[in-house]
C-alpha cells in the first residue's frame, strides 16, 4: 500500500477502534465487565480504573462481582458506580459489591439499537470525513510536488476503496451490536 495511504487508513481504523470501545460500554442485558472500563476511583489522589484496583469476575450471566483488594476501596468503587450513568445500583457486604443486571425490557433494548446505529453514523461520518480530508490533500500535495493527475486519481481511488471498506466494516460492527442488544 503506498505510504501516503497508509496515514489516512491509520486515522480510519481509530474510528472503528473507538466505536468497538463504545459498543463494548454498552450493556444487553447480560453482564459485561466492559462496562466498567470508562469508571475511575480515586486511589489515594490518583483516578484508577476500577480493574487496577480490584478483582472484576462475572460469576452469573447477569452479575458482575467486585472484590477490591483493599477493604477501604468498597465505598470508593460504589460511590463511582452509582455517580456513573450506568443505571445499576450496586450492593455490598463490605468486602466485594455486586451488581446485578436487570432483563432489559423490549422497549428499552429498541432506544439502545437506536443509539447503536446513531453511533454507527458518527464513525461513517468521521470516515467520510477522513476521506474528504485525504483528497482535499492530495489535490494541494499533487499541485505542490508536480504529481501527474494519473497519479492523484490513484490516491483517490485508493482512499475510496479504503473508505467503502471500512464504512462496510462499521455496519457489520453495528448489526451485529444490534443483533445482540434485540435478542433475547
Amino acid at each position: 500500500m503506498d505510504e501516503r495511504l497508509q496515514i489516512f487508513q491509520d486515522k480510519m481504523e481509530k474510528s472503528l477502534a473507538n466505536l468497538n470501545e463504545e459498543f463494548a460500554g454498552i450493556r444487553a442485558g447480560r453482564a459485561n465487565p466492559h462496562v466498567l472500563d470508562k469508571l475511575r476511583v480515586d486511589y489515594y489522589g490518583t483516578p484508577s480504573p476500577i480493574q487496577s484496583v480490584a478483582n472484576v469476575s462475572v460469576p452469573e450471566p447477569r452479575m458482575i462481582q467486585i472484590q477490591p483488594w483493599e477493604a477501604s476501596m468498597v465505598k470508593e468503587i460504589e460511590k463511582a458506580i452509582l455517580s456513573s450513568d450506568l443505571g445499576i445500583n450496586p450492593t455490598n457486604d463490605g468486602k466485594l459489591i455486586r451488581l446485578v443486571f436487570p432483563e432489559l425490557t423490549e422497549e428499552r433494548r429498541k432506544e439502545l439499537a437506536k443509539d447503536i446505529k446513531k453511533k454507527g453514523e458518527g464513525a461513517k461520518v468521521a470516515v467520510r470525513n477522513i476521506r474528504r480530508d485525504a483528497m482535499d490533500h492530495f489535490k494541494k500535495v499533487g499541485k505542490a510536488e508536480d504529481i501527474s493527475e494519473d497519479e492523484i486519481k490513484d490516491l483517490e481511488d485508493g482512499i475510496q476503496k479504503l473508505t467503502d471498506q471500512y464504512v462496510a466494516q462499521i455496519d457489520k460492527a453495528v448489526d451485529a451490536k444490534s443483533d445482540e442488544i434485540l435478542t433475547v
